[in-house]
């Protein structure tokens, strides 16, 4: 089973930045996109897609994140890259990184698989 790490969060005072990244056990084959969630606190369990980028490298961010993220795709390892300047206090939460790969094709479709990693604590405070 393929298992992803992600690092580089931590504390950082409102207006700082981060740089988030996810570590592959092993290479994963037919990505359809490479994604980061986070579960903010205080949100219950919900987890919220912030930043996607998919395999035509087109790119999706959360209105709260637009202008301050960017999701990139590392070439070396093929995963996700999450830079995060201008941190606000409301982005304090736990993030995630996802990996949606094509399982099977079926016709026109296909069966998705997902790969999670375990998350890394981002707090932003002063």
């Amino acid at each position: 089973q393929v298992q992803l790490v992600e690092s580089g969060g931590g504390l950082v005072q409102p207006g700082g930045s981060l740089r988030l990244t996810c570590a592959a056990s092993e290479d994963i084959s037919n990505i359809k996109s490479m994604n980061w969630f986070r579960q903010r606190t205080g949100q219950g369990n919900q987890r919220e897609m912030v930043a996607s980028i998919d395999s035509d490298d087109n790119r999706k961010y959360r209105d709260s994140v637009k202008g301050r993220f960017t999701i990139s795709r590392d070439p070396a390892s093929n995963t996700p890259v999450l830079q995060m300047n201008r941190l606000k206090s409301m982005d304090t939460g736990v993030y995630y990184c996802n990996i949606e790969a094509i399982r099977e094709r079926i016709g026109g479709t296909y069966i998705p698989k997902y790969y999670w990693g375990q998350g890394t604590q981002v707090t932003v405070s002063s």
